[in-house]
């Protein structure tokens, strides 16, 4: 028989939580400065992107604390109100081939798709249940209109988990499942760039993933292995690489999170982006939320993560931004529930009555 923690336990959880991902984020934004400082790099996207990750988080805290239905699912219907005002997500020239944005597209979709669902699982009235799963299934539909279709796979894909998560009970198993599937799509995307995969399976990766995508993760590869340590510098992919060298209207990315980690911030750098997913799950596994709302909340964030592995979505303000609030919604304790209910009983021998 298994007995509840009390406020008292889980406040002090919820403590160490968020003293752990203060220490994770800053020690990504400070390894970037010394990297930098290194390699005459330019830290300002690595610490815009820490930036917007945390403000995204202290506020989906804050907001899924007063409002733990509305706020998500005003968040839900901001992300493709934004995806179609702004098609390209960012300022400067726009990507058209052979990579583009639509990984950033089908990442701003996917959380959305996430927060529609972690709403529907917080309501209480079956009408809005309903309405917050149309919601989802709307947005879902949203993608493939958009000609993303990454985005309406992976959308459909968090739907199901969503669903599944209904019916899951252990929450440990379901983080635990979510962590080996990062693992494997990253352990996919460095055999991918080390030609390490049997030769079918890397020409039918290729098809979808384009030569040209594969031949930067090469690139990279090559700069991580000659940099190990410090990597060649924050923003300095761009100016090294081959490949890019010989695009005529290139981003300067290798458009996967990992080997940009890898090569321009070395073997630390790679530790630090996989200590902040890490610290993600944690936070989620700790949350006072209901395990539908976490697990889906999970689901979406791991297909974030597996977006931003084979794409440069991370590179995008906008999605930096809502991932945190994300993780956020589904960490934050709502106050209607933090409030005690007093319950007054009568002693058999007595006439006072006790709170």
């Amino acid at each position: 028989m298994t007995s509840e923690a009390g406020p008292g336990e889980v406040g002090e959880r919820r403590i160490v939580s968020d003293a752990v991902g203060v220490v994770v984020l800053g020690a990504c934004a400070t390894w970037s400065l010394v990297t930098a400082t290194v390699h005459d790099g330019r830290p300002e996207g690595v610490l815009l992107a820490v930036l917007a990750v945390a403000a995204g988080y202290a506020a989906g805290r804050i907001c899924g604390a007063l409002l733990p239905v509305a706020a998500p699912c005003a968040g839900a219907l901001a992300g493709p109100a934004l995806a179609v005002a702004v098609p390209h997500l960012a300022p400067g020239p726009q990507i058209v081939t052979p990579l583009g944005h639509a990984g950033a597209t089908a990442a701003l979709l996917t959380l959305c798709v996430g927060a529609a669902c972690c709403a529907a699982w917080a309501a209480e009235s079956p009408a809005v249940r309903f309405a917050m799963g149309a919601l989802a299934a709307g947005i879902t539909v949203t993608a493939a209109v958009l000609g993303s279709t990454s985005g309406f796979v992976i959308c459909t894909a968090v739907l199901l988990c969503s669903l599944a998560a209904g019916r899951t009970h252990s929450r440990a198993a379901g983080i635990a499942g979510l962590a080996l599937t990062a693992a494997l799509v990253a352990g996919l995307t460095l055999g991918i760039a080390g030609n390490a995969l049997p030769d079918g399976l890397t020409t039918s990766l290729e098809g979808p993933l384009s030569r040209h995508r594969v031949q930067l993760w090469q690139d990279a590869l090559h700069m991580a292995h000659r940099n190990a340590a410090l990597g060649v510098g924050p923003e300095r992919f761009g100016d090294l690489s081959t490949t890019a060298a010989r695009t005529l209207l290139s981003d300067g990315k290798p458009h996967s999170a990992l080997l940009q980690q890898a090569s321009e911030q070395g073997v630390v750098g790679v530790a630090l982006l996989g200590a902040s997913f890490c610290w993600v799950l944690h936070a989620l596994w700790r949350s006072p939320r209901p395990t539908p709302v976490v697990l889906t909340a999970g689901a979406a964030l791991t297909a974030l993560a597996a977006i931003a592995a084979v794409g440069n979505a991370l590179s995008f303000t906008a999605v930096s931004v809502g991932a945190g609030l994300l993780a956020g919604l589904a960490t934050a304790r709502p106050l209607a529930e933090e409030s005690p209910q007093q319950e007054v009983r009568v002693r058999p021998r007595g006439d006072r009555l006790t709170p």
